[in-house]
């Protein structure tokens, strides 16, 4: 089963998507429809708000659906456990949020340009939620809305997927979790759970995935098959202990990704022990809140949703707390987003030349962003490409240029240029 589950992601996919019900929602439904309010009993806190504070700042679903004209970032919860592995009671994860998230200050952005929708409903079928997921982060998405899901069980990152296709997007999925979520043994998983829904995502048809990375996996939680299909398939997969290292070295990753997935099982138990499946090891929560803070930054970021936090195994509110810290981090990533993409004129950037011995000479380009400092590499498409673009440009970093500069090519180079053939 292995072996044919190889084959077939890398060659003939099948299409294993299903039929999505709507004995629950219709497709002329308003966005306001699909959600519950968040004035629940145990949603807002009890003691009045600072006029600085999140709470009162964010335009929020309350009495009414907010207006989202000149609304940048929507946060809202889901109300989806039934196919979490271990974990059911994370369905109630934003209305333990709520009271912690409100309480922060805004910083330096402007949190009236965040709305706060609610929470999605349950649907009659695990499906109807998607199916609301989907349409709700697919329309956001047109509107020009950074979408950030608080779930809810990981197998919502599928649904968060679909709204890719809906949007017309290609997905570069950037995980942070502790294990692949990936069922090996069962190729065509027809029901996606928390633990296996990347089965759905990679065979899924039509197919919009091109890249998958993985950060900060913990090597006794995967297997050895897995890891030879990661890298059969060219993804970027990187060990906890690879991630806290050099946590710098993480920030291309998520800047070259368009979707992130956070499993709070990716963060150790002692940080963060509302979660059926954490472990002692993982990362810590000023690690956490940083990669937090790269995805916001990133320009190609469209959406982000943070899973498996059930408040049942959390501790006086800790985990609450941290994930409320975790989105802040977002939000002032997100806010002050520099558009250095070196696509404008030289003086907004630096063009680097690196020759590879060991290909003959072969020439590597580099621009580096005279605004942020930040690197991309430069990489010739295929020959038989459709497209009129000569090159793609991926994020990279200084170490990459470095190993260019030595003679040796870059494992990114590489690994995008596969997929590009």
């Amino acid at each position: 089963m292995v072996f044919d589950l190889k084959i077939r992601l890398c060659g003939e996919r099948e299409n294993l998507g299903f039929s999505l019900p709507l004995t629950y929602f219709s497709l002329h439904m308003s966005l306001a429809d699909y959600f519950s309010p968040a004035g629940g009993s145990r949603d807002i806190p009890l003691q009045p708000l600072h006029p600085a504070q999140l709470g009162a700042r964010f335009r929020s679903n309350g009495r009414t659906f907010p207006d989202l004209d000149q609304v940048s970032m929507a946060v809202f919860g889901v109300e989806e456990d039934r196919r979490a592995v271990s974990n059911e009671g994370c369905a109630g994860a934003m209305d333990a949020l709520r009271p912690h998230l409100y309480r922060l200050f805004e910083g330096t952005f402007d949190a009236s340009k965040v709305a706060d929708l609610g929470n999605i409903k349950r649907g009659a079928t695990v499906e109807d939620t998607y199916f609301a997921v989907k349409t709700v982060v697919s329309e956001l998405i047109k509107q020009n809305i950074m979408p950030v899901l608080v779930g809810g069980s990981n197998d919502l990152a599928f649904a968060q997927y679909l709204a890719y296709g809906l949007a017309e997007q290609k997905v570069e999925l950037v995980a942070i979790d502790s294990r692949f979520d990936l069922d090996e043994m069962e190729a065509e998983v027809e029901t996606p759970f928390s633990d296996s829904y990347l089965n759905k995502i990679i065979l899924h048809e039509p197919n919009w995935l091109f890249n998958y990375s993985n950060l900060a996996y913990q090597s006794y939680f995967v297997t050895q098959n897995s890891l030879r299909l990661m890298d059969k398939m060219y993804f970027d997969v990187r060990r906890l202990g690879q991630v806290t290292e050099d946590l710098q070295e993480t920030e291309p990753v998520i800047r070259g990704g368009n979707m992130l997935s956070f499993d709070l099982s990716a963060i150790r138990q002692s940080d963060a022990p509302g979660n059926g499946n954490a472990s002692p090891n993982g990362l810590y929560g000023e690690q956490a809140c940083r990669l937090c803070k790269y995805a916001g930054i990133s320009g190609r970021m469209l959406s982000a949703g943070f899973y498996e936090f059930n408040p049942q195994f959390d501790r006086d509110g800790q985990t609450a707390a941290l994930l409320a810290q975790m989105i802040w981090y977002l939000m002032d990533g997100f806010f002050s987003r520099q558009e250095d993409y070196p696509f404008g004129t030289h003086q907004d950037f630096t063009k680097y030349r690196a020759f590879l011995e060991e290909d003959g000479g072969h020439e590597v380009i580099f621009y580096k962003s005279n605004r942020s400092g930040r690197w991309w590499m430069q990489i010739p498409y295929p020959e038989n490409h459709l497209k009129n673009d000569r090159f793609h440009l991926v994020p990279c970093s200084y170490k990459d240029y470095q190993q260019a500069s030595s003679g040796e090519m870059p494992d990114r180079w590489w690994k995008t240029y596969q997929k590009l053939l």
